[in-house]
C-alpha cells in the first residue's frame, strides 16, 4: 500500500499585502497538484487586484507592485470563489492539502471569502473535510530539538529541497509539497502508519502545544505578543461591542 507521502498531494500558497490575517489581502495564490513524487505538477494561479494599497514592504518580498496588480489582477470576489472551489475539489478527490504555516494562508482566505463572498471557508468542506499537512508543524514536532529557524527556505535547505523563485505562490507551494514528502520519508517509522485524517487531528494538538511553548518563551523574554493555538484555521474575532 502506498504511503500518503508517496501518493497524490495538493498544495496551496498565497502572497499578500502584509502579515495581519484580519486586515491584509491576498494578491496572488496558487494550487499545485502532484500525483506521485517527481511527476509533473499541475499548477493553477491567480493574480488579484486587492482594491487596497500594496505597501512597498510587501512588494519588496514578492515583487508585485500596486500598479501591476491594478493592471493585471482580477477582482477578489470571483477569485476567492475559484480558490475555495479548487480546494474543495482537491478534498473531494481525497488529496491532502499541504499548506506551510496553514493558519496564516487559510485564515486569510477565510477572511477574504467573508469580505467578498459573505461566506466562510468551512462552508466549502461540509461534505468532505479538508485534510491539511503543514510542514512547519510536522517538522517542529518530529525534530523538536533542532536549533535554528523553520521558514520554508530553512526547511528546504534542511531537507534538500530545491526552491526556485521564493515568494512566488506557485514555487512556494511546490517546495512545501516536496518538503512534506521529504519529512514523510525521513520520519517514515513514525508517520507511515498514520492516515492524513489522523495526522490532521494530531497536528492540531501539536500546533497548540507549540503555541503554548512559544507563548511561554515570549513571557520569559518580556514580549507581550500573543500566539494563537488554533490550527489550521483561526476562529473569528469576537464582534466589537
Amino acid at each position: 500500500m502506498t504511503c500518503w507521502y508517496e501518493g497524490p498531494l495538493a498544495a496551496f500558497d498565497t502572497e499578500t499585502t502584509g502579515v495581519d490575517v484580519e486586515t491584509d489581502r491576498i494578491v496572488s495564490a496558487a494550487v499545485v497538484v502532484q500525483d506521485t513524487p517527481g511527476s509533473r505538477p499541475r499548477v493553477s494561479r491567480w493574480l488579484v487586484n486587492p482594491g487596497v494599497p500594496v505597501p512597498e514592504a510587501a512588494t519588496a518580498v514578492h515583487g508585485l507592485t500596486e500598479e501591476h496588480l491594478q493592471r493585471n489582477g482580477r477582482w477578489p470576489a470571483p477569485v476567492m470563489h475559484e480558490i475555495a472551489e479548487e480546494l474543495a475539489e482537491q478534498a473531494a478527490a481525497g488529496r491532502p492539502l499541504v499548506v506551510m504555516n496553514a493558519p496564516f494562508d487559510l485564515t486569510l482566505l477565510d477572511r477574504e471569502l467573508r469580505r467578498h463572498r459573505a461566506t466562510s471557508l468551512n462552508r466549502w468542506f461540509e461534505a468532505t473535510p479538508l485534510l491539511v499537512l503543514d510542514p512547519r508543524v510536522l517538522d517542529k514536532h518530529l525534530d523538536r530539538y533542532r536549533k535554528g529557524r523553520r521558514t520554508l527556505t530553512d526547511l528546504c535547505e534542511h531537507y534538500g529541497v530545491t526552491l526556485d523563485g521564493a515568494h512566488d505562490a506557485g514555487a512556494d507551494a511546490l517546495a512545501a509539497l516536496d518538503v512534506v514528502r521529504a519529512v514523510g520519508r525521513r520520519f517514515a517509522a513514525r508517520l507511515e502508519r498514520l492516515s492524513p485524517a489522523e495526522l490532521h487531528t494530531l497536528q492540531a494538538v501539536w500546533h497548540a502545544a507549540q503555541a503554548r511553548g512559544l507563548q511561554a518563551w515570549f513571557a520569559r523574554s518580556g514580549t507581550e505578543e500573543a500566539v494563537d493555538p488554533a490550527w489550521p484555521l483561526r476562529p473569528d474575532l469576537p464582534a466589537a461591542a
